[in-house]
């Protein structure tokens, strides 16, 4: 049942990203070197370190979407981020930004709702199809109680396009 989640998720994401890359190129100039970008995301922190899918699309100059399907130490963790984005004066290529949204951990026997805040920096190399970011990105977890994980952060590598 787990592989049968993960392929439909995995096989939604695609179609997601296929299509708001089709809409995105018919619009004009968004003032991002890049528009999309599919690759490794990485979380880590105190506890589990999970690594997986990682899609960021740019709705306009500042609107990001994210999606990552994460998985570690008999974890799957869904999620997805609105991000704001916005230059660094000077320096070509490196953006800040600041966002939150939702998650869903999935274990063998349990389950937990998060809310992730998150801010952090994304570089993409001029004239290079690569993206980097790396961010501060905490958790609320919600399941028999609630609990609070400060010490998160992340890391992306993808291929921008």
């Amino acid at each position: 049942m787990k592989n049968k989640l993960v392929s439909i998720s995995l096989l939604f994401t695609f179609f997601l990203f296929a299509g708001l890359s089709e809409a995105s190129a018919q619009s004009k100039g968004k003032g991002s070197s890049y528009q999309n970008a599919i690759g490794l995301g990485i979380d880590f922190g105190d506890g589990l370190t999970l690594a997986g899918f990682s899609g960021k699309h740019f709705f306009s100059e500042h609107n990001v979407g994210k999606a990552e399907l994460l998985f570690g130490d008999h974890y799957t963790f869904i999620q997805a981020f609105y991000e704001y984005h916005d230059q660094f004066e000077g320096a070509a290529g490196l953006r800040w930004f600041v966002g939150v949204g939702p998650g869903v951990a999935l274990a063998k026997r349990s389950s937990s709702f998060l809310i992730r805040p998150t801010a952090g920096i994304d570089y993409k190399i001029n004239n290079v199809p690569l993206n980097f970011t790396f961010d501060w990105r905490p958790w609320l977890a919600f399941n028999d109680g609630s609990e609070f994980e400060g010490a998160r952060f992340g890391l992306g590598f993808r291929y921008a396009f």
